[in-house]
């Protein structure tokens, strides 16, 4: 299994995808316990939701499932919000804070995850930014991201369905940051926060470089808007197409602004 799949396009518009990807070798699948074996912190079905949205665009897909390691954390171990609950590089418990191994890795093993999927997941991600900057002057990471709506060790009472992250402002040209909040605004029947629990994990603030042409956003979708949030995670078709013209909305008028070169 190859740690990414790329999917090149024109647009200067990547989508990342860094969280669902199912694939866990067979060594390390054999040392997670019952639980950990659920897989259930996947971003279910978001590859899916997004296919098609803006035919142009890159797509970066990390195959390999966060449990091995995670590629939306920084790969020094340092956490992204300190004092609060959450998961590291390689998580020690799912978000309901409940252990995921029967043998948890060790330091050595943690490093040997990173240079085997972290690494080359960014590396191919740093080169199609780039590749599609040399094109256009700028480039928009948009990181696609999901998670259920009720998760208590996380985050207090119900998730907004749109929750946008720039890091309070510091990844991206505050037109982009305000085209995004409007279409999710004006999505009837939706709720929308900006920089709430979640202000854009480690790719988000890695790769946000607006003075150097480099945007990043990141979009944690509440997974009850397109899928029922419980085993066996079905993708719901009527709540994904009520859904799916709002995020083209978003992608589209992205990439307007970005070839309109209202992003410098």
């Amino acid at each position: 299994m190859q740690p990414v799949d790329v999917t090149r396009g024109d647009s200067p518009v990547v989508l990342g995808l860094p969280h669902t990807g199912t694939y866990v070798p067979q060594d390390i699948r054999a040392r997670l316990n019952a639980r950990g074996a659920g897989l259930a912190d996947t971003d279910w079905n978001i590859h899916k939701l997004y296919d098609g949205l803006l035919p142009r665009a890159t797509t970066v897909r990390a195959m390999f499932h966060r449990y091995v390691i995670d590629a939306n954390r920084d790969p020094s171990g340092q956490s992204l919000y300190p004092g609060q609950n959450t998961t590291g590089l390689v998580p020690l418990t799912d978000f309901d804070g409940e252990e995921i191994w029967n043998a948890p890795p060790s330091g050595g093993e943690v490093e040997h995850r990173r240079e085997t999927w972290h690494a080359p997941y960014h590396a191919a991600l740093a080169a199609e930014l780039e590749r599609v900057k040399a094109i256009h002057g700028v480039a928009v990471l948009y990181d696609c991201h999901s998670i259920r709506s009720r998760i208590p060790f996380l985050f207090e009472g119900t998730l907004p369905d749109f929750n946008i992250g720039t890091n309070d402002g510091a990844t991206c040209h505050p037109t982009l940051a305000q085209a995004v909040t409007d279409v999710c605004e004006a999505a009837e029947g939706y709720s929308t926060v900006v920089n709430g629990r979640f202000k854009g994990g480690w790719t988000t603030r890695h790769y946000g470089r607006p003075d150097a042409g480099v945007h990043a956003i990141q979009m944690e979708l509440a997974q009850s808007t397109y899928m029922e949030e419980a085993p066996p995670w079905p993708y719901l078709h009527e709540r994904a197409e009520a859904l799916r013209p709002h995020l083209s909305d978003i992608l589209h008028r992205i990439e307007r602004l970005a070839l309109q070169g209202a992003l410098s």
